[in-house]
């Protein structure tokens, strides 16, 4: 099929694809961003980006504002795009644009599930959640004590149901086992989408095989560096990984019995794509490696705009979307703790 994309493509998946490009030239610019770090107070942050796409749905919020109510607003922007795109799309393009959302769907479960056990109000926790991954019984997680429980009581309607057969155990609930429950979904899940776009085949496997395989191996590195020390085991560590991408078997295999940073380091900086990223690091240091990743991220997802007739660019602006929602959170809280001049120490720039 690969290379006949042009013939078809667009009797169903022109028009969006033509929306999705056009909310890209919306994202913020590296000369918004200079001005938004210029920024004194949040009135100042709304003032900028009223002459934004986020404009309209931050114009009547009344001062003083809070770094809450900006982030609430522009991820509002970001589901009415995503909803917009969704209600007019046909198969299999519907497909993929619900399987975007079913990432926010596990953090939305293991946040309800964590805050219940550390007795936290169901109605606050709601209010915290993603809202493209909210789904109907979302509220009722809150009376399940075992992963069992959990999943007959609620999660066997929702699209997460495949997912959780592979963790699906009698144990107690507790902040470890909640941990081994978001990663073994997150596996399942990265899986079941790799093996859908290997299926609608042409550009768009090529691109998501790319994006996901590079989301699978950052899953693994941050999984191994945050059970050093731990009383994770060297196989249940390695059971957490996704069974593809780059790393994948050799890498994972060194990962699994990596004791401390360096080690991690050595393994990674065998694969060329990712030498960059940890040549941005001193020996011992992994505060920056998130930053360094999605620096890394970002410049894929913008490859993807480079070709067309495919379905990778809806993934592309969404996941752009959310890095610029997180960079706006980031400038915000450090303009309002009066803390700018760690300003640039997490923006990450798209353009």
């Amino acid at each position: 099929m690969y290379g006949f994309e042009a013939l078809t493509f667009n009797i169903h998946g022109g028009f969006l694809e033509a929306i999705v490009r056009g909310h890209r030239s919306g994202l913020l610019s590296t000369a918004d961003y200079n001005n938004l770090c210029q920024c004194e107070t949040l009135d100042d942050i709304k003032m900028h980006l009223s002459a934004t796409e986020y404009g309209p749905y931050l114009q009547n919020e009344p001062s003083p504002l809070h770094t809450t109510t900006i982030v609430e607003k522009c991820t509002l922007k970001l589901v009415d795009d995503y909803k917009n795109m969704l209600c007019q799309a046909t198969e299999p393009l519907s497909t993929f644009l619900e399987y975007i959302t079913y990432g926010h769907m596990i953090d939305n479960v293991v946040l309800i599930v964590t805050g219940t056990l550390h007795e936290r109000d169901v109605q606050e926790l709601l209010e915290k959640c993603h809202p493209l991954g909210m789904f109907d019984s979302i509220a009722t997680l809150a009376v399940a004590q075992n992963m069992r429980e959990l999943y007959r009581l609620v999660l066997v309607d929702t699209p997460l149901a495949p997912y959780f057969s592979e963790c699906i155990t009698s144990e107690d609930l507790d902040d470890m086992n909640i941990e081994i429950m978001r990663n073994t979904l997150y596996k399942a899940y990265l899986e079941d989408f790799y093996r859908f776009c290997q299926k609608l085949g042409g550009a768009t496997a090529e691109i998501m095989s790319d994006l996901l395989a590079f989301e699978a191996d950052r899953r693994a590195v941050n999984i191994t560096i945050n059970s050093i020390g731990t009383e994770l085991t060297r196989d249940d560590r390695r059971k957490l990984y996704s069974n593809f991408g780059l790393l994948y078997p050799y890498g994972h295999e060194e990962l699994a019995v990596c004791e401390d940073i360096d080690q991690v380091r050595a393994v990674m900086e065998k694969y060329p794509p990712y030498q960059s990223i940890f040549a941005k690091l001193s020996y011992g240091e992994s505060q920056m490696l998130d930053k360094a990743f999605y620096e890394e991220e970002v410049k894929r997802l913008c490859l993807a705009f480079e070709q067309q007739f495919h379905y990778a660019v809806f993934f592309a602006y969404m996941r752009l979307r959310e890095q610029e929602i997180r960079n706006l959170m980031w400038i915000s809280e450090c303009v309002a703790q009066n803390q700018k001049s760690r300003v640039h120490d997490s923006v990450v720039f798209i353009f």
